[in-house]
């Protein structure tokens, strides 16, 4: 077969492939991070790339639908459709690469109850003499008896390793650290107090480290980074597919969150001049097919009905058996899961809120991609979960995108003049205040605002139709019908107006539906009329106006005072496992309580969710 070079612009990086790759199959390799939201199932639109020079396969049905001529004509292609079959210079525009987001999962601040599985233990030991001829591994355990009441103690093998020199070093005084008096993870010589313990969760989108002192349970800080299974699909089931349709999809997608892990890990440690192996104790937190393709497990049949996961229960695992780059000897704790569709992050966000310690009717909503529901109190606790799709995180949207730089995020509309005013992510200062502010798309929390500003004046109506016979400058139409211009050519990075079109409008009406009739057959089912509280989670539910997303019927309707933004949620959940052990009890406990409602068994779920797709009366909002 024969080979050919591509290069990619403006990154200027080269790789040599083998005739009939797909530019985006050629992306990939070269490192050249290239929106692909639907993981190459030719239906998102989002990889457009230009051919500079070469020759591509020809032009296809499945491209005209995302490709008008105009663009057709100078040389657009969608890089998941065409094929390279010469030598090639590709490309890629500013809105087809994948921008860095920054930290969009902070977590709350809370006094947590420290308790943590790792502990450390000073003992100082008699000499080994010819009349004690002890083994060092036996000294060690004895002297541990003698001052804490240890006994019954394992030592990893690494540890066993170094143990005789950690012992001589500082004449028999050593610091032994202990996995929940069970295990022997590590020895160093004289006192040491360095012992830290990291938090993970992984998202769809973005994985999140929390850094903490298990001494004192202080966090010491917080880094993010965009999960780089992203270039594989936005979704979860888009990731699902690739491992089912490629041979070695899932060691691909395996060893790309175990590398992100550990890039994420080396910054993590540096910005605090930390050294990796300072850490002991990992607890990780994440949906159902990211728990799994961290472990290596296939997970093909949660993409099938039943959608039955592998494993349940919470699993500890040793950091070198996931090729992680910290204590070879550290513990990897991952929370229970309690479905195919809800995973380890819904039970991080429950031990974390606590809905089974209130009296209160609690509903939790962690928004994505796939919607995850909680509702209850102390006497009984519902899950679910929905396919919201991924227009609420900027895909299916013409000018959708992800929460990075340049994306709007927040938007109003005048009343009296109909002016529009956004502002875009990366930016302190809205378009009206400053003229520089310029927007490369619209991520979730901005098409949510711009969907209820639009209904609010009176834009598109309770069926989520544009009313295309009002006179307005920025209500217009063109070959994919009514649209709405939120930002101007000039208001833009590339040219472009950014509109919402009537399909966007009606994709977020789906969505909303989707999580409003979950809601209401879970409220049904525990007989509830009224909720007392919401929860957003998630960092989409921390940036999304809480008011603007009641009022086009995201959820049912509750006392504004209320709804409240609780951060990362899940990520909380997890660090409150890594500092206290007893919740890692909680966490399995919890996990079996939960009654898991799968809505698509429900027969009224169809007519629900077809009455929840018209927005809302606005008469208790105005």
């Amino acid at each position: 077969m024969r080979k050919f070079k591509v290069t990619f612009l403006p990154s200027r990086k080269e790789r040599e492939i083998i005739e009939g790759e797909t530019v985006l199959e050629a992306a990939r390799e070269s490192g050249v991070e290239v929106e692909s939201l639907c993981g190459g199932l030719r239906n998102c639109g989002k990889c457009k790339v230009q051919l500079l020079d070469g020759t591509l396969s020809p032009f296809t049905d499945d491209e005209s639908k995302f490709i008008p001529d105009c663009e057709k004509a100078n040389g657009y292609r969608l890089a998941c459709v065409a094929q390279i079959l010469s030598d090639v210079q590709i490309f890629v525009p500013e809105i087809s690469r994948i921008e860095k987001q920054g930290l969009r999962k902070a977590v709350a601040e809370r006094t947590i109850g420290l308790n943590p599985a790792i502990l450390p233990y000073y003992v100082e030991l008699p000499p080994a003499s010819l009349n004690d001829l002890t083994a060092d591994v036996d000294r060690l355990k004895n002297g541990l008896w003698e001052k804490y009441h240890l006994h019954g103690l394992d030592i990893d093998y690494p540890t066993l390793l170094k143990l005789s020199h950690a012992l001589r070093e500082k004449d028999w005084k050593v610091t032994a650290s202990i996995w929940m008096e069970k295990e022997i993870l590590d020895v160093r010589p004289g006192r040491s107090d360095h012992f830290y313990g990291l938090a993970i969760d992984i998202g769809t989108t973005t994985i999140a480290g929390y850094l903490c002192d298990l001494q004192n349970g202080e966090l010491i800080a917080t880094q993010s980074m965009m999960n780089p299974q992203v270039v594989y699909g936005e979704d979860v089931m888009s990731r699902i597919t690739y491992t089912a349709t490629h041979a070695d999809g899932l060691e691909k997608l395996h060893r790309s969150i175990i590398n992100g892990l550990n890039q994420l890990i080396k910054a993590i440690v540096e910005g605090c001049s930390l050294f990796s192996k300072d850490i002991l104790d990992l607890t990780v937190v994440g949906n159902t097919a990211m728990h799994h393709l961290f472990l290596k497990i296939d997970p093909q049949y949660l993409g099938v009905s039943p959608f039955t996961p592998t494993v349940h229960q919470s699993i500890n695992i040793k950091a070198r058996d996931l090729g992680l780059k910290v204590h070879p000897s550290a513990n990897v704790y991952l929370l229970p899961i309690e479905a195919g569709f809800v995973g380890a992050d819904n039970v991080g966000v429950l031990i974390a809120q606590e809905p089974y310690n209130q009296d209160q009717m609690v509903l939790i909503i962690d928004v994505g991609t796939n919607g995850e529901l909680v509702l209850g109190n102390r006497n009984r606790l519902l899950s679910s979960s929905c396919a919201t799709g991924p227009a609420l995180e900027g895909a299916h949207i013409k000018f959708g995108m992800r929460a990075t730089n340049g994306a709007i995020e927040k938007v109003r509309i005048d009343p009296e003049t109909l002016k529009v005013d956004f502002k875009v992510v990366g930016e302190t200062q809205w378009k009206s205040e400053s003229k520089s502010v310029k927007a490369k798309g619209i991520c979730g929390s901005g098409i949510l605002d711009a969907v209820a500003e639009l209904y609010w004046n009176g834009i598109i109506e309770k069926s989520g139709r544009l009313k295309k016979e009002r006179s307005m400058p920025r209500l217009k139409t063109s070959d994919e019908g009514a649209e709405f211009v939120i930002a101007e050519k000039d208001e833009t990075t590339h040219g472009k107006e950014i509109t919402l079109t009537q399909q966007d409008i009606r994709n977020i009406q789906l969505a909303k539906a989707a999580l409003y009739a979950g809601a209401r057959l879970m409220m049904k089912r525990c007989g509830v009329q009224k909720l007392d509280r919401v929860m957003l989670a998630g960092s989409f539910g921390t940036h999304i106006d809480a008011e603007r997303a009641m009022r086009i019927g995201m959820f049912p309707e509750c006392d504004l005072n209320n709804v409240i933004a609780v951060g990362n949620a899940a990520g909380e959940g997890a660090m409150i496992a890594l500092l206290n052990r007893e919740k890692r009890g909680k966490a399995e406990e919890i996990a079996r309580k939960v009654e898991y409602l799968e809505l698509t068994l429900e027969k009224n779920f169809q007519e629900e969710f077809i009455e929840a797709i018209p927005f809302p009366n606005l008469k208790g909002f105005l």
